[in-house]
């Protein structure tokens, strides 16, 4: 078996970081100059990104030999050995236009692993084109990979300290510090890409709608950000699209005198969103979301639920929230997925290394939870989240978010990479409820007694 990381790539990465480190510093010298309240998370922020890459590559390779994210990079070699053939053949498998019948292709297509699934293979032909002048060294790109979502985090962080400037730290823990973000969405993955996609998308979307700042590369970043996500995984823009347009409209209407008709707007609003939703979700979900349809979703976790039985045994990370028959039992099983998604696996249910570390996080989510709620009080938290915008649109991509890979995985080990794009919004909303509600400020890890 060829390895997937050699020498080449512990002689190229040294550049690598070089590069980044050298661009990173310039961007945070220029824009945030000593003092500036954002400087202190830059460079740690993009540190801990790449480090995270790192450090999941490392592993996939010398403990697990193998995983998605060395069969995308698989594909990515495939795809960038047809350059020297001819770089008609690269651009050809680059952008997925031709089949293995077509005269010259087979000897490629036939080793691609993801080449039948477009999604999949979007990853891979991105590795490649970013890997093609690094020799296509695993881990030079895995850094590559851990930068560009950093950008789309640090947009993202950006958006929030917008909206809460004397929340600085509490966004900046919420968003750059949760370690199954850092490791899971930062190597060679689809999430790695969706959390680009989603910062800049927000981003965006905030800059044109509410800043009214249209510049070309607003439009630009957004646009893109759409097409990437609604390539890799289009089930999280259907959960992110009607979150993120009800925040918009949520902060237009907070400046509305009339309370009846902002009331009227907001309503209207919101049944369009979810009468949208649930149309893309029926009628359109067969072509557009294939597995993760509202029609197939059910037939998805029962398939991934016999998987998981089969594959997994006894290993211990396996998890049932029992059979599902129809959208009505689905929606009763609503509070047990999400639960599943943000506070689960508990920590007797780890068995393993790596589902122990994902049950450690998962206990302190809990924790955390628990806590703020007894600190500040249900009441209070109700009307903080009722009179911000921001916080709902936080909670209502995260819950729907955790809701619909909840149900549909069936493992703890999967699920802790799927769950990651919305840690950070519900991270969010804990913090943004907390230090807007409890006057003293105490900071959290102190009422945690950590």
């Amino acid at each position: 078996m060829v390895p997937n990381i050699t020498l080449l790539d512990y002689a190229i990465l040294p550049f690598v970081l070089a590069a980044i480190y050298g661009i990173a510093i310039r961007f945070r010298n220029r824009n945030y100059p000593p003092g500036h309240p954002y400087r202190p998370y830059f460079i740690v922020g993009l540190t801990l990104k790449i480090a995270g890459a790192l450090f999941i590559g490392m592993v996939y390779e010398y403990y697990y030999q193998g995983g998605d994210t060395m069969n995308y990079f698989h594909d990515a070699r495939i795809i960038n050995s047809a350059f020297a053939d001819s770089p008609i053949k690269w651009v050809n498998l680059l952008c997925h236009t031709v089949n293995e019948n077509e005269i010259g292709y087979y000897s490629y297509i036939s080793q691609l692993y993801w080449y039948p699934d477009s999604s999949s293979y979007s990853v891979a032909a991105l590795a490649a084109f970013l890997g093609l002048p690094l020799g296509t060294t695993y881990l030079p790109i895995a850094v590559i990979f851990a930068t560009l979502s950093f950008t789309g985090v640090w947009a993202l962080f950006r958006t929030f300290v917008r909206v809460y400037p004397d929340l600085i730290k509490p966004v900046g823990v919420a968003l750059l510090f949760i370690p199954s973000v850092i490791v899971w969405g930062s190597g060679i993955f689809k999430d790695t890409i969706c959390l680009f996609g989603l910062g800049w998308l927000t981003y965006g979307i905030f800059q044109m709608l509410v800043q009214k700042n249209f510049k070309a590369g607003n439009i630009v970043l957004t646009l893109l950000s759409v097409w990437l996500v609604a390539r890799i995984k289009i089930y999280i823009l259907v959960a992110f699209m009607p979150a993120l347009l009800i925040w918009v409209l949520s902060l237009y209407t907070s400046r509305m005198q009339n309370a009846a008709a902002r009331f009227l707007v907001k309503f209207l609003v919101l049944s369009l969103a979810i009468a949208g939703s649930a149309y893309v979700m029926t009628s359109l979900g067969e072509d557009v979301l294939g597995r993760y349809s509202l029609n197939n979703i059910e037939q998805t976790a029962k398939d991934t639920r016999g998987w998981i039985r089969y594959s997994s045994g006894d290993e211990g990370s396996a998890y049932d929230l029992g059979e599902i028959k129809g959208i009505g039992d689905m929606l009763l099983k609503f509070p047990l997925a999400v639960n599943v998604t943000l506070f689960r696996p508990y920590l007797w249910e780890s068995r393993k290394l790596i589902i122990a570390a994902s049950a450690l996080e998962a206990f302190l989510f809990l924790a955390l939870t628990i806590k703020i709620i007894a600190t500040v009080g249900l009441r209070k938290c109700w009307h903080t989240i009722s009179t911000d915008p921001t916080i709902q649109f936080c909670l209502i991509f995260a819950i729907v978010f955790a809701f619909a890979v909840g149900i549909s995985t069936g493992n703890f080990g999967s699920l802790s990479r799927y769950k990651i794009p919305c840690l950070p919004f519900f991270a969010m909303s804990l913090m943004i409820i907390y230090y807007k509600t409890y006057p003293q400020h105490k900071p959290l890890l102190k009422i945690l007694n950590i």
